[in-house]
């Protein structure tokens, strides 16, 4: 690596470093803020047991922060480290060399491609394993959770509900499980029987929901109520909490949102799925077509105008992040009796990507 590629890479790590801090703090301070009473509830601990709530809630929210704005911080960073450059005249001194501007935004292409490798990272590694943890309120303590469950779908299509399930001892109190079977035409489900339980407890030695007075009606009226003992599902404790809402689905994996779409029948449901399936692709890509639009704005050469070179790279990143959020809104909606989440997700990459590639060809050398 050549002097000028660690002089370049450096400012580029010192500034992802400063925004980084700068963006998730100011996110955790904004929350916090807007939190303090709910933390609050639980003053009766103690102060140091409050604080270690706050500091364990966050910890565990920064892996979400650190996902949400991964393609800002890159390109913040990137303004930053150039910044400094043109303030300095040093990219004349550059030019003057004989060596290309597209030359110096190489190391931080490079880098940039590095943390969008930190962001896949933390979306298929880190924060999967944590989800169940990821989606506890500001006013519950850890491990203290309860939750309500309403029509949860398992693997066999089976209906779960229950109107609270202790997240500690992995209870769920008072469930209904609908049994149901697929019919011929395999677009509907059928529901052959009831299990009704006073409680159900995991056991993942055997991987079933061992009841306590269970008991199994079957849709036949001639048939009497039996006692029922246990329930065989593949949703466990941690599924619980993650799958209890759509909105959670963020949360799993590739591997996990494709077992999911496999099991799914209705089409919203299907089509939040591959939305997010296909949303796992095109995000890095995203991510990298906010920075290659900005970079050849950001390498100007006249300190002058670097400050509206910063304000049009904002405008277009601003406009990038924008339509990426919208194009998730629209993801699942139908649009000419029609949805189609692989059209929006892409729709961002389309758009931007040529717009990077034009910027490049056309940037001043």
């Amino acid at each position: 690596m050549k002097l000028l590629d660690k002089y370049i890479a450096n400012n580029f790590l010192i500034g992802y470093a400063i925004v980084f801090c700068v963006m998730i703090g100011l996110r955790i301070v904004i929350d916090l803020f807007l939190s303090l009473d709910e933390f609050a509830e639980h003053a009766n601990l103690g102060t140091l047991a409050v604080v270690k709530n706050i500091l364990s809630f966050y910890a565990l929210q920064s892996t979400l922060y650190f996902r949400d704005f991964a393609g800002m911080i890159t390109v913040f960073a990137a303004v930053f480290s150039l910044y400094k450059m043109v303030r300095s005249n040093e990219l004349v001194a550059v030019m003057a060399s004989g060596v290309s501007l597209k030359r110096v935004i190489g190391p931080i292409v490079l880098l940039a491609l590095l943390m969008t490798g930190l962001f896949v990272i933390d979306q298929e590694l880190i924060i999967p394993p944590l989800s169940d943890k990821l989606v506890r309120d500001q006013d519950a303590l850890p491990g203290e959770e309860s939750y309500d469950i309403w029509f949860l779908i398992d693997g066999n299509g089976s209906l779960i509900s229950s109107p609270k399930f202790d997240v500690k001892t992995s209870t769920l109190h008072n469930p209904k499980i609908l049994v149901r079977v697929k019919k011929a035409n395999a677009l509907t489900w059928e529901v052959i029987s009831q299990i009704y339980a006073q409680k159900a407890v995991y056991d993942p030695n055997i991987g079933e929901w061992i009841l306590t007075n269970g008991w199994l009606i079957e849709k036949d009226p001639r048939k009497n109520p039996q006692p029922w003992t246990s329930f065989a599902s593949d949703i466990t404790p941690k599924d619980i909490p993650v799958r209890r809402k759509s909105r959670h689905l963020a949360l799993l994996s590739s591997r996990q949102l494709a077992v999911l779409a496999s099991q799914r029948t209705k089409i919203k449901d299907r089509a939040q799925l591959y939305s997010q399936k296909h949303f796992r692709i095109t995000e890095p890509i995203i991510n990298i077509a906010m920075l290659m639009v900005c970079l050849p704005i950001l390498v100007c050469r006249d300190p002058k105008s670097m400050k509206s070179a910063v304000m049009i790279s904002f405008g277009v990143t601003t406009a990038c992040f924008i339509t990426t959020f919208v194009c998730k809104m629209f993801a699942t909606e139908v649009f000419f009796d029609r949805v189609i989440p692989e059209l929006w997700a892409w729709l961002p990459v389309v758009i931007f990507m040529p717009i990077a590639f034009i910027e490049l060809d056309s940037m001043k050398t």
